[in-house]
């Protein structure tokens, strides 16, 4: 089996290639562009016959079209990411994001090829901190960032692509991940490399805000079984009961490095920080059998930072340039 694999080389893509070289016989082809968020490092133990990647853009018609109909499947990781970014400056977000996925789009109708589409929680928008519900496959787009718009506009692309040309594509919506590869301007890599690097980690606001939690490893679980056995049009929310408030997250990160567990600063919270995520995955573990792996994400963090500990030489480089950014934003 050919999987092509946009976005491989940035950090749930990356995981997902590992875990098809790691458990499956497919042969993998990723298409990355390398931005900052891009890693060609973080593919660097996968043997070069499983392998081949290609360094081009997900808008590039041409190059998209001839990788698209060379494959039995395409996995559509590559996404601008970063909510700070996409306040400071939307329009790659739009490029990538809806421009990109339209490009696929066209070549998946032109060649027939499976594709499915990675998305976020974020197309929900938010949920109150006291509210019992979670979202599921039902809830309405309601995004609050330039980010999450994009990624909701894109979800909607692959819904008209599949009811109006017949395009064979499913959508997930993931909570968010953490794990190996993960650039360090995410809030769980940061903190982490903060203590290594014998910084004071940061937090914003209150640090009330809760995300759910999810491995990136079970994530990649979940899109192949998606893959394989899901039905085409349907959406699926991926989640693994991992809800927690970023103090916590935090504090446990300091207590599993042997810190005070209050040894961070506060800093401005982020414009527009929506204040909690929850995913009910009821659907896909009923529906296809899905489970998590990493039930306990105290134990799934603590091999998260003994990744980043050991493989120092992976983010060491990056670390000056991107605190130098927060710092200038008095983040």
């Amino acid at each position: 089996m050919e999987i092509l694999v946009t976005g491989g080389a940035g950090f749930i893509g990356s995981n997902f290639v590992h875990y098809l070289t790691d458990r499956t016989d497919a042969h993998v082809t990723v298409l990355d562009a390398l931005t900052y968020a891009g890693n060609r490092e973080s593919l660097a133990a996968i043997p070069d016959h499983r392998l081949t990647f290609v360094h081009g853009d997900v808008a590039d018609a041409g190059l998209v079209a001839e990788l698209a109909g060379a494959a039995d499947a395409v996995v559509h990781f590559a996404a601008e990411s970063h909510n700070d970014n996409s306040l400071a400056n939307p329009r790659p977000f739009v490029d990538t994001n809806l421009i990109g996925t339209f490009t696929l789009l066209e070549a998946a109708r032109r060649t027939g090829v499976r594709y499915h589409h990675i998305s976020t929680d974020e197309v929900y928008g938010d949920l109150e901190l006291n509210d019992p519900q979670r979202f599921d496959e039902s809830t309405a787009y309601n995004p609050s960032s330039p980010y999450s718009a994009t990624k909701a506009g894109s979800d909607l692309l692959v819904r008209a692509w599949i009811r109006s040309f017949g395009v064979a594509g499913t959508i997930s919506n993931c909570s968010n991940n953490y794990g190996p590869y993960q650039h360090i301007e995410k809030f769980i890599p940061r903190q982490i490399t903060n203590v290594l690097a014998g910084l004071r980690p940061k937090l914003y606001g209150s640090g009330a805000n809760v995300r759910d939690w999810i491995h990136a490893e079970d994530h990649s679980s979940a899109v192949w079984t998606i893959l394989q056995h899901g039905r085409i049009g349907e959406t699926y929310l991926i989640g693994a009961d991992g809800e927690r408030s970023n103090r916590d997250v935090l504090s446990l990160i300091l207590t599993l490095m042997g810190e005070a567990p209050d040894a961070f600063d506060h800093v401005a919270d982020r414009p527009g920080h929506d204040l909690r995520y929850a995913i009910d995955s009821t659907k896909l573990r009923t529906e296809l059998g899905w489970a998590p792996r990493y039930r306990d994400f105290e134990a799934g963090l603590a091999a998260t930072i003994d990744w980043y500990r050991q493989h120092e030489r992976w983010w060491r480089d990056t670390k000056a340039k991107t605190e130098a950014f927060y710092s200038a934003r008095g983040q």
